[in-house]
Parts: C-alpha cells; sequence; structure tokens
C-alpha cells in the first residue's frame, strides 16, 4: 500500500469516476484502474463497485475510506509543518436534529477559525439521515435525542451500526408556542391543553416511524397536525397559526427572535439530548473543539 493509492482512492469517491479521476491526478486510466485492483488485493477488500453510471463505495470501502483520509491529512499536516507551508484547510462536519444550541455552538466555532482556512459544514436533517451521515463519515458527529419511547430503538440501530452515543444533558418537555399564543400565560401546560392547537412535526421521510420523531408523545392523538420540513417555517407557523411544538425549551433570542417562548409540559417523559460518533475511530481534536463550544453554551444557558 502507498500514499499515492490512498490519493488515488480518495479522489476516484470523490468524483464518482474512474475516467475523471485519471485526468485530474493526471495519469492514464488504465494505471489508475490497475493501481486500485492491486490495493483491494493487497487488503482483500473490495473497495469500489462498478454500475452504469461510474463507481461507488461498498460499505467495506467506505470504512477503509476513512482511514484513508486520516493517512493523508496526518501526511499533509506533517508536510506542513516542516515545509513552512501555510496552515491547512481545517475540515468539519455536524449532522443534527433542528436545535437552536447546535448552532449557536457552530457560530462560536466558526467565529474561532475566522481567520483560517476551513470548510465547515452544518446539516440539519432527518433522524434517519443523521445517523447516515456519522455511519458513512460523511459528518463527524451528529446531534439527537434519546427518550423512554424511542431509546430501546433508537440505541439498537446505533449499536448496529457502531455508532456511539454520549449524552450532553437531559431536558424536560416544553412547547413552544408565540408569545401571542391563548396558553402563553400559563406556568405549565398538559397534553389535553394543546388539543385544540395545531401541532407542528418536523418530516421524516420515508423513514417516518414515530421513533424518528423530533418530538415527544408523538402517538398521542392531535386533530390538528402539520408536518414541516425546516425550522423558520415551524416557528413562522408557530405565529401565524397559533401552533405548538413539543421540543427541550432550550431557545436562542439571538437566532429566533423574542416572539416564541418556551411553557413547561406536564409529562413523564423526558429528552436526553447527546451526540453521536463512530465507535470504530478516534474524535478528532475540530469536534472536541466543537463539544467545548457545545456544552459551554449549554451551561451558561442551564447556569
Amino acid at each position: 500500500m502507498t500514499l499515492n493509492q490512498l490519493k488515488y482512492i480518495i479522489e476516484i469517491a470523490d468524483t464518482g469516476s474512474m475516467t475523471t479521476a485519471a485526468n485530474n491526478l493526471f495519469i492514464a486510466q488504465p494505471s489508475l484502474s490497475k493501481a486500485v485492483a492491486s490495493l483491494e488485493k493487497e487488503m482483500g477488500i473490495t473497495i469500489f463497485a462498478r454500475s452504469n453510471r461510474g463507481v461507488y463505495l461498498t460499505e467495506e470501502g467506505t470504512k477503509f475510506l476513512s482511514y484513508a483520509r486520516q493517512i493523508t491529512e496526518q501526511t499533509e499536516l506533517l508536510e506542513n509543518e516542516y515545509k513552512s507551508a501555510p496552515p491547512p484547510k481545517r475540515v468539519f462536519s455536524v449532522s443534527s436534529q433542528h436545535y437552536a444550541f447546535v448552532v449557536n455552538a457552530f457560530v462560536e466555532l466558526v467565529r474561532e477559525y475566522g481567520r483560517e482556512k476551513y470548510e465547515f459544514t452544518l446539516r440539519e436533517l432527518k433522524t434517519a439521515e443523521i445517523i447516515e451521515d456519522v455511519r458513512t463519515h460523511r459528518s463527524d458527529i451528529g446531534i439527537l435525542y434519546l427518550s423512554k419511547f424511542n431509546h430501546e430503538v433508537i440505541k439498537h440501530i446505533l449499536q448496529t451500526q457502531e455508532i456511539r452515543f454520549e449524552k450532553l444533558f437531559t431536558a424536560k418537555p416544553h412547547v413552544f408556542v408565540s408569545k401571542t399564543n391563548p396558553l402563553v400565560n400559563k406556568k405549565s401546560v398538559t397534553l389535553d391543553d394543546l388539543k385544540s392547537f395545531p401541532r407542528l412535526t418536523y418530516d421524516q421521510g420515508i423513514k417516518n416511524s414515530f421513533y424518528f420523531a423530533e418530538e415527544l408523545h408523538i402517538t398521542e392523538d392531535s386533530p390538528k397536525n402539520i408536518i414541516v420540513s425546516d425550522r423558520a417555517t415551524l416557528f413562522n407557523l408557530l405565529i401565524g397559526l397559533d401552533g405548538y411544538t413539543i421540543s427541550s425549551g432550550v431557545m436562542s433570542s439571538d437566532l429566533n427572535g423574542d416572539n416564541i417562548v418556551a411553557i413547561p409540559l406536564k409529562s413523564d417523559e423526558r429528552m436526553d439530548i447527546g451526540y453521536i460518533v463512530s465507535a470504530d475511530r478516534p474524535t478528532d481534536k475540530m469536534t472536541e473543539r466543537y463539544l467545548e463550544h457545545l456544552i459551554n453554551y449549554i451551561s451558561n444557558y442551564n447556569a
């Protein structure tokens, strides 16, 4: 195995085409194919599968790619350290359910590295997509929650995908409503109090199992239901239709303004909000730094 072979694998994976990768690498396609075949034989795995549209990573190829990226990135760091080259571009990606505190921590991370080269990604996604992003190493970290209702199912899925869950904090259930909602003056509300108002939930796509829902008490009967795909739309409908959604109660006026308020919900449920990472690879320094910002924001909020 050579460093060039690892670079070849990365280029093919990024382009999805042997021809394009060969052109980008300035080598002949037969030579590239031979190098890949030699590496696959040496490792005893199949890294790429072929289709009419090009090539794509196999499951074992996806895992191999994550290690290949780590090796090439560490090599670049070593070369830059001793060749006095400019610092490498910093790369970080997070996939999350729709939480303002995730965005706040992301903002702080970007500000911290604002004078350096970087490529950061923040995706607010469906629950199944978050798990898939972490499994395939598209994201370094995912943010989601466990409850009494979904705990066993989600934990089982994570274990089968070799993904580790670490709790950040436990939140008591709240409802988000607009400050003009008739419920706003209540110290707390019950599920019965909510039945006359539209319930807003996030779309979970084709994997719309109740266990993937972002909202607690998703199986409770609700005569008025609206499904949305993004946080801005949900907040607009909270205001425009006097709707509600069930969440953690952790809000950010910096990002969401002052038109939304959180009211405690009488419930025996809980939200163990935490992060997920691959169990088979160490947490890198960028992810650890993001977690520090995340924990700091949560600590200040709960202080």
